[in-house]
């Protein structure tokens, strides 16, 4: 069952009507996992950082030895053609993907003969700026380089997210504040995560345990620009608990405020306010 509705599928050449059938049961991404996605948006009439989301699928797909089949250049033009058939106020989740076709002689490793692709559109609702999240804590981890594909946006990634959801959930919470194998803060289970001490900015240093998201670089190139004071650096626990403000920021709903984690409560405050105004600033002014 798709997420969302009103979906497009392009795949061999062409754009389709609906949730199309595109893996066959043999395809290697169907049983050991070589897939590969990248999520964009395209919301009040802007797609922000479109090529860029585009370039990371093909790093992505590179970083599980598949070869990537569609140029940048040539996925952004696709993207473009598919969004014609929606109107101007919808907001679309954009997820370009690559998968493995065929194994070599072990079946382990994808060969790089052929490659499937295919760009799915489908119509999720975008957030308001009032929604808010609660954080929790949850004893999985994200894992380092040497035990799984940080360095991609890469579906098998994806099943450890959701034990995180799971835990959290069961005791009342929307998403984890998770640790990396260290045991410092790398992210929410779902996006990157910044917080706010005395008027300045934090984030987790990219560390290879996460991805440092397209979104999150954004609003570090934003706020500087604007002059705020902004630290990538190794950031606890009880830093957050510390915090006066903390947000996340992710593709899908670009900045969404945190109003607490576990027994601490913050405020939906100015800083993350004025990180959401730039950041729609600078999308409609790069239209």
């Amino acid at each position: 069952m798709a997420t969302g509705k009103n979906i497009r599928t392009y795949y061999n050449g062409q754009w389709h009507d609906g949730d199309a059938h595109i893996i066959r049961a043999a395809d290697h991404g169907a049983w050991l996992g070589s897939g590969v996605f990248d999520g964009a948006r395209y919301v009040r009439g802007v797609c922000p950082d479109l090529d860029a989301h585009c370039a990371r699928v093909n790093r992505s797909a590179e970083a599980l030895m598949l070869k990537p089949t569609v140029s940048t250049e040539d996925m952004v033009q696709i993207v473009w053609e598919g969004l014609k058939a929606y109107p101007k106020d919808a907001a679309v989740y954009i997820r370009p993907m690559y998968w493995g076709i065929n194994g070599d002689i072990t079946a382990i490793v994808p060969q790089q003969d052929e490659t499937g692709f295919a760009i799915c559109l489908e119509e999720i609702p975008f957030a308001d700026d009032t929604a808010t999240v609660k954080l929790g804590m949850t004893r999985f981890r994200r894992p380092v380089m040497e035990s799984a594909v940080v360095n991609a946006k890469a579906g098998c990634l994806y099943p450890n997210n959701a034990r995180m959801l799971t835990e959290v959930r069961s005791r009342g919470f929307g998403n984890a504040l998770v640790a990396d194998a260290m045991g410092n803060v790398a992210e929410s289970a779902t996006a990157n995560v910044f917080m706010v001490k005395d008027g300045a900015v934090f984030t987790p240093i990219a560390n290879g345990t996460f991805l440092a998201g397209i979104t999150r670089a954004r609003h570090l190139s934003n706020m500087k620009a604007d002059g705020m004071e902004v630290h990538e650096t190794v950031l606890t626990f009880d830093d957050f608990r510390a915090a006066d403000e903390v947000f996340l920021s992710g593709n899908m709903s670009k900045v969404t405020a945190v109003t607490g984690f576990e027994d601490t409560e913050y405020q939906a405050g100015p800083v993350t306010r004025r990180v959401r105004e730039m950041y729609w600033d600078w999308a409609q002014s790069a239209t």
